[in-house]
């Protein structure tokens, strides 16, 4: 698993620059060959705009904004993606439940595995030749 996203690009959007650079560790061990960082809403709709991703993370809370926006933008551009949180409360918006959710603070292997899971989801939606 540690070559999971070898080949893989990947959108952190992240606007705490501490879990960043602990999520961007964790990617590089993972084998990630792309990984862009946005940490504001404006800067991850720059990013979705103008660059193909194969996933992304995004987090719920970004300065105090709720990141429908980015994910309304992952979704009309088809990028799988997955939520990540520090909100303890379940959050009931649609968005959330129709996605992957990883709470923060996670390890290694929670990271690795929600992956592997959104990975197969892209995998299983791509046509066999």
């Amino acid at each position: 698993m540690n070559r999971l996203m070898s080949g893989r690009s990947i959108l952190v959007v992240e606007d705490e620059m501490l879990v960043m650079m602990m999520i961007q560790m964790m990617l590089e061990e993972l084998g990630c060959d792309s990984i862009l960082a946005a940490a504001s809403i404006d800067a991850a709709l720059t990013c979705v705009a103008q660059k193909n991703f194969d996933i992304a993370m995004l987090d719920m809370n970004l300065g105090g904004y709720d990141s429908h926006q980015v994910a309304d933008a992952l979704d009309a551009n088809h990028v799988p993606y997955l939520f990540c949180t520090g909100n303890v409360s379940e959050d009931r918006r649609v968005k959330v439940s129709e996605h992957l959710v990883l709470k923060k603070p996670f390890q290694f292997n929670a990271l690795a595995t929600a992956l592997y899971t959104l990975l197969g989801e892209l995998d299983a939606a791509l046509p066999t030749s």
